[in-house]
């Protein structure tokens, strides 16, 4: 018995947790939550940040080329032998002194009868010779060699300088495709957002006028059974209804796919079911200053990042001219060896090393390539400059014909909406006429096809307005 129970109370609390995750698919919407979603969702603004992070901190490695660098060293080196500044034997003109392999000297008279004087004399040569021998024996089997050295750029032809330019211009970039991005993502969630909401009304429309061809086949049915209709006006209207129906099938699976691509862009379940505000549909307006096109321009994201890499350009050609031109670079250190040479050649660990400074100064005088290299990166920076101009002149046709599509659509939402109304009027005038037996099934089908695109061209026009002001604020910087 309570393992029963415990099983309905696990089954019990199951269905109330699913009961959320359920209602939850079907939560209500507006644009400015779906953009907020769209822009938070996935890795695309990681990878965003990260890009952002990467140029500035090459932007910051490019300004810290200009101040001083210091880097220490250490050295150790094992040798097998020691190095002998003397050979192991030297010759004199009265006799030969060396220094045998044991360690040991000898001498050697030239000429003269050996005697006893003779052998130790020659001895004491021998011995004062090793004694000399031994001191100019260096004992470098172990070396270490240890230094701190600071080296600073005084001038090298303001490649230093550009080089940072350079790298804060790439930084711009960043900032601006970062920016760009995210009013890609606005733009594709407004587009996305109004093709639900227009496929919606497109299966509501497809909806009723399946309901109108359904009641209009029930009323037809009724007339042949009183002989007041003939059976191929039937047949009509069972092929007219069979159509409204795989309309509105479309519209349902047209619906079911624009909700998946909607909650794609949200990072939200492929299977989330919308229902999204749909207030701001018929309301469209020209954003303010839009007729500044040159202003607008100017503000563009394409164009900035044009300029951008028109400075890149220049700055390059100032990069090659660097070639050209003198560069100067001063170095200080500090050297401490062991063994050191501070009073001879010592292995004490107490010696006090040394100090360096100096000046090193470089002057081109025949670099042919380099003149070839700022040559064509003189050439490269124009042909920026004129794409940059090309672009400015594309920018300004499009922002042009974005207003004035806007402007259209506008004027066909005041057509589309009249025509509607008319439709709607007809509508109901053919009904009552139906019913009045003044006009045949086939003539009040003819006005409902007739509602039915009407109503269908004002949702286009409706949409097509969201779009294009959607578009025209991308374009004026207002998105």
């Amino acid at each position: 018995m309570r393992m029963n129970s415990r099983i309905i109370l696990t089954l019990c609390v199951g269905f109330l947790l699913l009961v959320p995750a359920r209602a939850q698919d079907t939560l209500y919407y507006t644009l400015s939550q779906c953009r907020d979603m769209a822009l938070t969702s996935g890795t695309s603004s990681k990878s965003q940040q990260e890009a952002l992070l990467a140029a500035k901190y090459n932007r910051q490695a490019a300004l810290a080329a200009m101040f001083p660098r210091i880097t220490a060293n250490a050295t150790y080196m094992w040798s097998s032998r020691d190095i002998h500044l003397l050979a192991n034997s030297a010759s004199f003109p009265f006799g030969t002194a060396t220094v045998n392999p044991d360690g040991t000297a000898s001498w050697t008279w030239k000429d003269i009868p050996p005697t006893t004087l003779s052998d130790d004399a020659g001895q004491l040569i021998a011995d004062s010779y090793k004694a000399v021998y031994d001191k100019l024996t260096l004992d470098l089997k172990q070396i270490f060699v240890a230094h701190v050295g600071i080296t600073q750029p005084i001038y090298v032809g303001g490649r230093l300088i550009h080089l940072y330019k350079i790298a804060k211009a790439t930084e711009n970039i960043a900032n601006i495709e970062s920016s760009t991005k995210r009013e890609n993502t606005i733009y594709a969630v407004d587009e996305a957002y109004w093709r639900v909401v227009s496929v919606a009304k497109k299966k509501e429309l497809a909806n009723q006028y399946f309901q109108l061809l359904t009641k209009l086949e029930s009323d037809v049915q009724e007339a042949v059974e009183a002989g007041l209709a003939t059976q191929a006006d039937l047949l009509q209207v069972v092929t007219k209804r069979g159509e409204a129906e795989v309309k509105k099938l479309q519209a349902e699976n047209g619906l079911t796919l624009s909700n998946m691509a909607l909650a794609q862009l949200c990072g939200l379940p492929l299977s989330t079911a919308f229902r999204l505000d749909e207030s701001g549909l018929s309301e469209t307006s020209l954003p303010v200053d839009s007729t500044n096109t040159e202003a607008a321009v100017a503000n563009r994201k394409e164009l900035q990042i044009m300029e951008e890499a028109q400075k890149i350009a220049k700055s390059n050609a100032m990069i090659a001219a660097a070639g050209l031109q003198p560069n100067i670079v001063a170095s200080a250190g500090y050297i401490y060896t062991n063994p050191n040479a501070e009073n001879g050649v010592s292995k004490n660990w107490d010696g006090k090393g040394f100090f360096t400074a100096g000046v090193v100064v470089n002057l081109p005088i025949a670099h042919a390539d380099d003149i070839l290299r700022y040559k064509a990166a003189k050439h490269a920076a124009n042909a920026v400059a004129l794409k940059t101009e090309e672009t400015r002149e594309l920018l300004t046709l499009q922002t042009t014909q974005a207003n004035q599509k806007l402007t259209e659509a506008q004027q066909k939402i005041a057509l589309a909406r009249l025509t509607q109304n008319n439709a709607a009027e007809v509508l109901r005038m053919a009904e009552e006429s139906f019913g009045a037996g003044l006009i045949t099934a086939s003539e009040l089908m003819q006005a409902q096809t007739a509602w039915l695109a009407a109503a269908s061209d004002l949702v286009d026009a409706e949409i097509e307005a969201k779009t294009t002001e959607t578009q025209l604020r991308k374009y004026l910087g207002r998105l």
